[in-house]
C-alpha cells in the first residue's frame, strides 16, 4: 500500500492528521537535517501501522516535505 505523507519538521509539537486512507498530514519535532524528520515519520508510521520499521520503504521525496512511503497491506 502507498500512502502519502506531508512532513512539517522542526514542530513545537507532534501531531498525526488522516486527510483520508492513504493521506496523512505528520508534525514532528526532528530538524530536517541529516535525515532525522523522516527517521521519526518511519518510527510514527511503523507504530500506527504496528509493523517493523525496516517493512516500510521511501518510494518518494526523501529530502522534500511531501513523501511517498510504501507500506505492507495489512
Amino acid at each position: 500500500m502507498l500512502i502519502r505523507i506531508k512532513t512539517i519538521p522542526s514542530s513545537n509539537k507532534e501531531y498525526v492528521l488522516e486527510k483520508s486512507e492513504n493521506s496523512f498530514e505528520i508534525s514532528i519535532k526532528e530538524d530536517p537535517i541529516g535525515g532525522k524528520a523522516t527517521k521519526r515519520v518511519v518510527e510514527i508510521l511503523a507504530e500506527r501501522f504496528e509493523i517493523n520499521q525496516k517493512q516500510i520503504r521511501i518510494i518518494k521525496g526523501g529530502k522534500a516535505r511531501n513523501k511517498i512511503f510504501e507500506i505492507p497491506n495489512h
